[in-house]
C-alpha cells in the first residue's frame, strides 16, 4: 500500500501533466486561430515564422507549476467545486495575462486595445477551463 505522501506525490504528479496537456492543446488552437490572425494586424513584421519552442516550453511548464501550486492542488485537497476551481484559475490567467498585456501595452510601440483584450480574455478563459479540466480528469482516474 502507498503511503499518503506518495499517493499525494502520485495524484499531483497526474494533475501536473493533465494540466500542462490540456493548456498546450488548447493553447495551440488559441494561438493559430485567435491569438495570432489578431497580433499579425498590428504586429505582424515583429511576429516569428516559427516559435523560439525553448521559451515557449520554460514559459509553458513553469506556468502550469503556478497554477497547480496556487490553484489546482489546493483544490484537490479541499474538494472545492468545478466551478470554484474555474474561477479561481480564471482569476490566476488574468493577474498573469494582465501582467504581460498591460506592461506590453505601457511600454511598447504599437501594442493594442484589441490585443490586448483578445490576449487577456484568452489567457483568463484557457486557465480557467485548464485548472477545472486538470482537477475534473484528476479525480476521474485517481
Amino acid at each position: 500500500m502507498q503511503s499518503q505522501t506518495g499517493a499525494i506525490m502520485t495524484e499531483t504528479f497526474i494533475l501536473y501533466v493533465i494540466m500542462v496537456i490540456l493548456f498546450l492543446g488548447l493553447d495551440a488552437v488559441g494561438l493559430s486561430y485567435l491569438i495570432r490572425p489578431t497580433f499579425e494586424k498590428d504586429i505582424g513584421p515583429l511576429l516569428r515564422d516559427s516559435p523560439h519552442w525553448g521559451a515557449a516550453l520554460v514559459f509553458y511548464l513553469f506556468y502550469v507549476v503556478g497554477l497547480l501550486w496556487f490553484v489546482a492542488a489546493p483544490a484537490m485537497r479541499a474538494e472545492t467545486g468545478l466551478m470554484a476551481v474555474f474561477l479561481t484559475g480564471a482569476l490566476f490567467g488574468a493577474v498573469a495575462y494582465a501582467t504581460y498585456e498591460f506592461s506590453n501595452m505601457a511600454t511598447l510601440n504599437g501594442w493594442t486595445w484589441r490585443m490586448l483584450l483578445t490576449d487577456l480574455t484568452w489567457g483568463t478563459v484557457l486557465t480557467g477551463v485548464t485548472a477545472a479540466g486538470g482537477v475534473v480528469l484528476t479525480r476521474a482516474v485517481t
